[in-house]
């Protein structure tokens, strides 16, 4: 079954490279607030400071069809030096900023851009949901100009692997922020954003930042990514706020103790995994609105939603996408290949990125079930076992507040994150109950917290589950 559409208006190939972050992002009236790290951010003053820090990165040596890396945490030095790079007509490289000096070092010397941009102050505190940043560019000599057209470019989370280097146009952004447009119940003009997704990555970065901006919603980022400062963010403003994270931010505000009333809420969105039975439920028992959900990919960002909590597990296609069902793994229409130099069929053939997520496509509303990964099914002895399936009913138990399911090693090893270390034999007893012999867990570890990545998405990879597990 395939959906269709016509997408939006690509921007005109005679405009200049900033025409589209001018137009798009920082249009507005001067005094309108935009941005909130701490203190509200008028677009005059960032418009000063993108001119500011594009005169930084001209002096560097960036210019158009030029390449630069940027390595910063959330903060308005961040997205002032972003918007910068693309007014300059650079191709930009986002790295995570909670990278270890080797990993950039290893980013850098894949991607070789000619400049690096770093912030001038030290690291952020692990649990600061922005920090205080002066972008300075360094100019490096070896590094090379944009081989593609592309505008950005990302490292995918890396959750089951090493990441993936994943380009998009300025084009498919504007395409994806018209997808948002067209969402009646996505944050519009006269409401606001709290952000606590990471801005380098898809969700934050164009889901919160660049369509707040696109939108003129304001956009807050919290002092402190806890539970009292995500609510005192919410608090702070009597507007109408839609909280957009992972489903890790929705189980810790779900599990707030005794919440203040939160008028001003209207719901909470959530994407980068499915989540867990039970968590919508939860959290619009605990404060009264929905938890809507959306299905992505760092490769062409929102592909379908479900922002008003009503279709869960099911989700709708947004605008103009073509979604196909095949064997059982979503293909979605995608003119390119978001690989640069990656020539894999099994990732991107004939116009289709194969996402290598398992799915339903209902043949009557067209509606999308995610159920997975594709290569979650495993043998054992013989027999088909869906580890997604196994990861699922885990999950569901009262005891266990989040859980990962893997196969190495010819046997099943479930990762679990439970209360109390005294609550083994309580999943034990219902995994007996719930699950045939064959479909169990060989090796069941318990842990106070399992591993994330720098995303929020849980890890998936084994070596690194091992490392973690007691």
């Amino acid at each position: 079954m395939a959906l269709t559409g016509s997408f939006a208006p690509s921007p005109s190939p005679a405009e200049t490279p900033d025409d589209w972050v001018n137009r798009f992002l920082l249009a507005g009236p001067d005094d309108q607030e935009c941005l909130r790290f701490g203190a509200p951010v008028d677009r005059a003053a960032l418009r000063a400071l993108v001119a500011e820090q594009a005169g930084r990165l001209a002096a560097a040596g960036l210019s158009r069809g030029g390449t630069v890396a940027l390595r910063l945490a959330p903060s308005l030095g961040y997205t002032a030096a972003l918007l910068a790079c693309w007014q300059l007509g650079a191709q930009t490289v986002l790295l995570d900023h909670r990278l270890t000096d080797h990993e950039v070092a290893l980013a850098v010397e894949r991607l070789a851009p000619q400049v690096l941009v770093e912030s001038a102050h030290g690291p952020a505190a692990a649990m600061r949901g922005f920090a205080e940043t002066d972008p300075v560019p360094v100019a490096r000599p070896e590094g090379r100009p944009a081989a593609t057209g592309h505008a950005l470019v990302q490292l995918s989370s890396g959750s089951t692997g090493p990441a993936k280097v994943i380009a998009r146009t300025a084009a498919d952004l504007l395409r994806e922020l018209d997808c948002y447009a067209r969402l009646a119940a996505f944050p519009k003009a006269g409401e606001r954003v709290v952000l606590l997704s990471s801005m380098v990555h898809v969700l934050g970065l164009v889901g919160g930042l660049l369509n707040s901006l696109h939108a003129r919603v304001p956009l807050t980022v919290p002092e402190r990514m806890t539970t009292a400062g995500i609510l005192a963010a919410v608090a702070g403003d009597d507007r109408p706020a839609t909280v957009i994270g992972v489903p890790f931010h929705a189980e810790l505000l779900a599990g707030a103790a005794a919440p203040p009333p939160l008028p001003q809420l209207r719901r909470m969105i959530v994407a980068g995994e499915l989540v867990r039975p039970g968590l919508p439920a939860a959290f619009t028992a605990r404060y009264g609105v929905p938890l809507g959900t959306m299905y992505g990919m760092t490769e062409l960002g929102v592909i379908a939603t479900d922002l008003d909590g009503t279709l869960h597990p099911e989700t709708a296609p947004v605008h103009g996408m073509d979604l196909r069902e095949d064997g059982g793994e979503l293909h979605v229409a995608v003119a390119d290949s978001p690989y640069p130099g990656l020539t894999d069929p099994t990732r991107w053939s004939d116009g289709r990125l194969h996402t290598r997520d398992a799915g339903r496509i209902d043949p009557v509303t067209g509606r999308v079930t995610v159920l997975g990964r594709r290569d979650s099914q495993v043998s054992i002895g013989g027999l088909k076992v869906d580890l997604n399936e196994v990861e699922h009913t885990l999950a569901a138990l009262p005891e266990v507040r989040e859980a990962v399911v893997v196969f190495a090693d010819g046997a099943i090893e479930a990762y679990l994150a439970t209360g109390t270390a005294d609550q083994a034999d309580a999943v034990r007893d219902a995994l007996t109950r719930e699950l045939a012999a064959f479909k169990r867990p060989r090796r069941l570890a318990f842990l106070p917290a399992l591993p994330r990545t720098a995303t929020g998405k849980l890890v998936r990879d084994t070596a690194a589950l091992r490392a973690a597990a007691p």
